[in-house]
């Protein structure tokens, strides 16, 4: 296989850059480039040993640096791979990589070292996922449950399910070969009772995602309210800063303002809409239109009131429009300006909390309100959460045929017919987890990722 190579430290003036090189000819290229101070040739020290010495290019000398080798298969590739860390000026890394090019090595695609990796053994499909979680993580949250991912916490999980898998379709083939004879291990009871066991572990990472989706790619969550309530204000109580205009006029806000913003766990895509009322102008009015339109695709919805006012019909109509959008269960009542001190209750079908955004008070009992919300399942741990939309797609599959297989065996079917909804399911998870997955998914997941990776 051709050996590439690519800088893997993030470009711009640092400390130290790194170029990597991997494949049957990263030692030898790495000789043609590297030269260690005492003379005796990088191939003869100890692999994973980190030797100084002097790069060196047709021009001659250009910086010094260190030079690590990794021999096959002890390495992140499973392949032999060299890391060559020089000085982290811009000229000088672009100068080595250059130097790796003309010694032989070809540029690297997007992901092609982690793809490499998986390709080789090193890292399943679901590990190899979790290098990328790691690197964009936004949250601690997502950072603890992609080191976990890394380590093959969901693998283990899906293996164990698809041994299962494997275990109790062997029993149906063999009462489908051999029927007379009876050579299956496992009644029909003892059958729907093992698939329902599995039809619970695979609701449960399922029902994961929803944690899992919150803390890595953020779930989009609409302020809304009457006008002049204080939505704009709490926007910017959670982002920090002034990024919405706010004025006791009320109607200041006229189009739908957008930000991403980390709250304790949770990654929120904000929108901060437009007053909710009868009446106004035009340009209003397609405002209005607006918010409730980002009402119907919210996943969360966060509903300012004014604490300092009693309950008005306006409000009523905020209420009314949460309950037929169907976000009853995904909203948490505001109840703002608690630093006039009046303190009015109001009478809403969700959960409310008090706070202030002028002050930040109240801010601790809404993350502990919203991460309730999206809280991550008990039964399972924190590295056995779904958290992409691939993964979430190929656990359904499998959910929905383990159902499709009980529903046969409790109707009264053989188990013969169970048997191929047991191997789609099988299919399901070896696609998830790269036992058996199509090179043009392979190439998408890989694709993501930053060159150098």
């Amino acid at each position: 296989m051709r050996t590439i190579s690519a800088i893997s430290t993030p470009h711009g003036v640092g400390a130290v850059s790194m170029i990597r090189l991997s494949g049957d000819d990263a030692i030898e290229i790495a000789e043609r480039v590297f030269r260690p101070v005492g003379g005796k040739p990088l191939s003869h020290h100890s692999a994973r040993q980190s030797v100084y010495g002097v790069f060196h290019d047709g021009d001659g000398d250009f910086d010094d640096g260190l030079a690590t080798v990794f021999v096959a298969p002890n390495s992140y590739t499973g392949e032999n791979v060299v890391e060559l860390m020089c000085h982290g000026g811009v000229l000088g890394t672009r100068r080595l990589l250059a130097a790796t090019f003309r010694a032989g090595a070809t540029p690297a695609a997007a992901g092609e070292y982690t793809k490499r990796a998986f390709i080789n053994g090193k890292l399943s499909l679901s590990q190899a996922e979790a290098v990328g979680a790691l690197i964009e993580a936004k949250t601690d949250a997502c950072l603890g449950v992609g080191i976990r991912q890394l380590g093959g916490a969901l693998t283990k999980k899906i293996n164990l399910c698809f041994e299962k898998l494997l275990r109790l379709t062997s029993s149906v083939y063999a009462y489908i070969d051999y029927p007379e004879e009876d050579m299956t291990d496992m009644s029909a009871d003892e059958l729907k009772a093992e698939l329902g066991t599995l039809k619970a572990t695979l609701a449960a990472l399922k029902d994961s995602y929803r944690y899992g989706k919150a803390i890595s790619e953020g779930v989009s969550c609409a302020i809304v309210g009457c006008p002049n309530v204080g939505k704009s204000s709490v926007l910017n109580m959670l982002i920090g800063e002034e990024r919405a205009i706010v004025t006791p006029i009320a109607g200041t806000t006229r189009d739908v303002v957008t930000e991403t913003v980390r709250l304790g766990d949770i990654l929120l895509r904000l929108s901060d809409t437009a007053g909710i009322r009868e009446g106004g102008g035009e340009i209003e009015r397609i405002g209005i239109e607006r918010s409730i339109k980002s009402l119907e695709g919210a996943e969360l919805v966060l509903a300012v009131f004014d604490g300092s006012k009693k309950q008005s019909d306006a409000d009523g109509e905020v209420i009314r429009h949460i309950e037929e959008k169907g976000k009853t269960a995904l909203t948490v009542g505001l109840i703002n300006k608690s630093d006039k001190g009046r303190g009015f209750t109001y009478d809403t079908p969700f959960p409310q909390i008090t706070l202030s955004a002028k002050t930040g008070e109240g801010m601790e009992e809404l993350k502990k309100a919203v991460g309730a919300l999206y809280a991550s399942t008990e039964d399972l741990g924190m590295g056995e959460t779904v958290i992409n939309a691939r993964q979430y797609s190929a656990v359904c599959r499998a959910l929905s045929a383990v159902e499709n297989a009980l529903f046969a065996l409790e109707s009264g079917f053989t188990q013969d017919v169970a048997g191929f909804d047991m191997e789609e399911a099988m299919g399901a998870l070896a696609e998830l987890d790269g036992r058996s997955v199509s090179e043009e998914i392979v190439n998408d997941i890989f694709s993501r990722f930053c060159v150098g990776k």
